[in-house]
C-alpha cells in the first residue's frame, strides 16, 4: 500500500501563504495496494514582512553602494571604493536570496515535480561562499597592511562607514526573526550583520588611530572581524552543503522518526526510510511500513502522515504499506540499499 501527502504551497501574496488540497484515498484490489493523501503541513515559513524586507534592504544597500562610489571618488579613497565593490556583492546576495524565495513559491511542473524549492538551498550555499570569499579578500588586505601600514582616511570615510552601520544593521534586523527557521533568510541576515560589523570596525578603528597613531590597529581589527564572520558563516555553509546533499535536516533525528512510526498500531517494521529537504523550509519523507495482521492500510497511512507532520513538521510524506509476506520480496528492504 502506498500513500502520499503532497499538497504544495501556493503563495497568496508577495510575502507568504499556503493553500492546500486533499487527495482522497483509493483501493487497488488487483495489486493489493492502497493509497491515501492528506493536507500539506501549513506552517508559516516567514513573517509577512520578508518580501518587503528584501525590497527595502536591496534598495537601501544599492543606494549605499552608490553613495560609497560618489564619496570615494570625492575623497580619493581607494578603501571606500573597494568597500563599495564588496557591498555590491552583498546587494547581489540579497537579490539572489529574494529571487530564490519567490521561485520557491512556484508550483510543480511536469519537469520540476518538486517545484523550485531547492533554489533556496542553492541561494544559501552561494551566500555562504560569497561571505567566505569576501573574508579571504579582507584577510589578504589586512596581512599586507602589516608590512605596509597605511593611514586610515579620516572624517568622510568614517561618516560613510557609520551610515553603513545603520543601513546594514536595519536590514539585518528585518531578517533576524527568520534566521533560525529558514537557511536562506539566515544567509541574508549574516550578510547584512557582517557588513554592519565591518562598518563598525572601520569607525572604531579610525577613531582609535586618530587618538593613538597606532596604524597596526587597522589590520588587527580587520582580522578579528574576519574571524567573527567566518565563525558565523561556517554553520551556514555546513547546513547548506548538508541540505544540498540530502542530509536529514537539522532538528530531525532519524531514529526518533523510525521509533514514532514503529509505535503506530499494527506496524512491526519500518524500512527504506528517507528524510530530506525540499527547500530551506520544507521537508519530505518516504518509508515502507510492514503491517502485521490484516489492518486498515489506508487508515495507517493517514495516521503516519499526521504523526510525522505533528511531531517532526514533515509536510510531504509518502508511505508504502506491506504485509510480512510481501515485504520479503521488497528489494529496498536491506538497510544498505538506496
Amino acid at each position: 500500500m502506498a500513500g502520499h501527502d503532497h499538497n504544495h504551497p501556493k503563495a497568496h501574496d508577495d510575502d507568504h501563504g499556503h493553500s492546500g488540497h486533499d487527495h482522497g484515498g483509493h483501493e487497488d484490489d488487483d495489486h493489493g495496494h492502497a493509497s491515501a493523501g492528506g493536507g500539506h503541513a501549513g506552517h508559516a515559513h516567514a513573517p509577512a514582512s520578508f518580501g518587503k524586507a528584501f525590497a527595502i534592504g536591496t534598495t537601501l544597500n544599492a543606494a549605499y553602494v552608490a553613495a560609497q562610489v560618489f564619496y570615494g571618488l570625492a575623497a580619493h579613497s581607494v578603501a571606500l571604493l573597494a568597500d563599495a565593490v564588496h557591498n555590491l556583492g552583498d546587494v547581489l546576495g540579497l537579490v539572489m536570496a529574494w529571487a530564490a524565495m519567490v521561485l520557491a513559491k512556484r508550483g510543480p511542473t511536469q519537469t520540476r515535480t518538486y517545484g523550485w524549492g531547492r533554489s533556496t538551498i542553492l541561494a544559501s550555499l552561494a551566500n555562504a561562499m560569497v561571505l567566505l570569499l569576501g573574508c579571504g579578500g579582507i584577510a589578504i588586505e589586512a596581512l599586507q597592511r602589516f608590512g605596509h601600514p597605511q593611514p586610515v582616511a579620516g572624517g568622510i570615510v568614517m561618516w560613510v562607514a557609520a551610515a553603513g552601520i545603520l543601513i546594514n544593521g536595519v536590514t539585518a534586523w528585518m531578517f533576524m526573526s527568520g534566521r533560525k527557521d529558514d537557511l536562506n533568510i539566515k544567509g541574508a541576515f549574516l550578510h547584512m550583520a557582517s557588513d554592519a560589523a565591518v562598518s563598525a570596525g572601520v569607525v572604531i578603528t579610525g577613531l582609535l588611530i586618530q587618538f593613538t597613531g597606532w596604524l597596526w590597529l587597522d589590520p588587527v581589527t580587520s582580522l578579528l572581524i574576519v574571524a567573527v564572520i567566518i565563525i558565523g558563516t561556517w554553520s551556514l555553509l555546513r547546513e547548506s552543503v548538508n541540505l544540498a546533499m540530502d542530509v536529514v535536516p537539522g532538528g530531525i533525528e532519524l531514529p526518533k522518526v523510525e521509533a514514532a512510526l514503529l509505535a503506530l498500531p499494527g506496524v512491526i517494521e519500518v524500512h527504506d526510510l528517507h528524510v530530506w529537504a525540499l527547500s530551506t523550509t520544507e521537508t519530505a519523507l518516504t518509508a515502507h511500513l510492514i503491517q502485521g495482521g490484516t489492518g486498515d492500510g489506508v487508515g495507517l497511512i493517514a495516521q503516519a502522515t499526521a504523526e510525522v507532520r505533528k511531531r517532526f513538521k514533515i509536510g510531504h510524506s509518502t508511505f508504502q504499506v506491506e504485509t510480512a509476506e510481501s515485504a520479503d520480496a521488497c528489494g529496498l528492504r536491506p538497510a544498505d540499499v538506496v
